[in-house]
């Protein structure tokens, strides 16, 4: 597969996963909360640094795996569909929030922007979900013939595009009724990411047992 539509097909699936309200988006939401503007953009640039550490597990692993042991790789495919399809279930039965949601305004004296930082970086980076998820998305969409240079330029881009999404929530959030809209309605996200996972799920299956059926 070319360069292009390898990345607009990650590019796609990577905005929908990143719009998905998970512990980033409330790590931002809290810093934006309580702490203003600042303390959200840099959490949201911690984020984006730790999502380079879940592309080098990927990227290295999937190479190794696929030069040294296809069996095992196929296994881990296996696995990883699976889980993709346990997080599927939960999204997908996502509920509108009941009765009065209240977030309590915590007047606190505003973090170091090193410490926002190493809160948005920490809370990613020791995300196995993160982890297990890219490494699902470069299996399904990246072909073992793809340059190196390609796959670090998808890395890349990923780091910077989810950064750059949540430096543009830490601006929107601090919008009182914007940020309501949005906590009231975030089911739809969850909604939406659980299809998602759903067609991942079905694309890994299929391509570990189309492998096997053809070795």
């Amino acid at each position: 597969m070319s360069f292009w539509p390898e990345f607009l097909i990650i590019a796609s699936v990577h905005l929908l996963a990143v719009a998905s309200p998970g512990p980033d988006f409330a790590i931002v939401l809290r810093y934006a909360v309580r702490f203003g503007r600042r303390a959200a953009v840099f959490a949201s640039l911690g984020i984006g640094v730790a999502i380079l550490l879940h592309v080098t597990y990927s990227l290295v692993g999937i190479g190794v795996l696929i030069k040294t042991t296809p069996w095992l790789f196929q296994l881990l495919t296996v696995l990883a569909a699976c889980y993709l399809l346990y997080l599927a279930q939960g999204a997908l039965r996502a509920k509108a929030p009941v009765g009065k949601d209240v977030i309590e305004f915590e007047r606190q004296a505003t973090p170091a922007s090193l410490k926002a930082f190493s809160a948005g970086f920490i809370t990613n980076g020791l995300n196995p979900k993160a982890t297990l998820f890219f490494l699902s998305l470069f299996a399904v969409v990246i072909s073992a013939e793809t340059p190196f240079s390609y796959k670090l330029i998808y890395g890349v881009y990923m780091a910077l595009a989810t950064a750059a999404w949540f430096c543009l929530l830490s601006f929107v959030l601090t919008n009182s009724k914007i940020r309501g809209f949005l906590l009231l309605k975030g089911y739809w996200f969850d909604r939406l990411m659980g299809v998602l996972l759903l067609l991942l799920a079905a694309q890994l299956l299929l391509s570990s047992f189309g492998g096997v059926d053809g070795s």
